[in-house]
């Protein structure tokens, strides 16, 4: 089963009411944390897309260029995105996922660049909304990277 196979049986599960806890909870050990980290990251990124109240080409832009996927997987990582991106609310949950994947891991934590990536895809329409340093600042918090 490929990753972007597991992904689509984890988006059926949401979609089916599955809770977000209960998805993770399946997917904390190797290989499916890999799915799990895929989905949140994804999910982190069409939520900080929506900080601002509209997600615009250019964010969309910036997300592909921050996160790279390779061209037979880009209708599933899509279809994860576009899920996520109708609101803001829940990215929290993503981030807490996240963080307890590096918790107790900082030569491992991609925490710093993901970051880095979020903060490119709010500048991407050009301005940085109040609600998007929000997200961020939340966000920072919760990976533990402010004090």
């Amino acid at each position: 089963m490929t990753l972007w196979s597991r992904i689509a049986d984890a988006l059926s599960a949401l979609a089916a009411g599955e809770s977000l806890s209960a998805v993770f909870e399946r997917l904390r050990t190797p290989p499916e944390r890999s799915v799990a980290f895929t989905i949140a990251v994804i999910a982190l990124g069409a939520k900080m897309a929506k900080a601002d109240g509209i997600v615009t080409r250019d964010e969309v832009t910036a997300f592909r260029e921050v996160f790279t996927i390779p061209p037979e997987d880009e209708a599933n990582a899509a279809r994860v995105f576009n899920m996520a991106r109708t609101d803001a609310t829940g990215y929290a949950e993503y981030a807490t996922q996240i963080a307890r994947m590096y918790a107790g891991k900082p030569d491992e934590s991609p925490l710093v660049d993901l970051m880095e990536g979020l903060f490119h895809i709010a500048m991407a329409d050009g301005t940085y909304h109040p609600n998007e340093d929000a997200f961020l600042t939340h966000v920072g918090e919760i990976f533990g990277l402010t004090d």
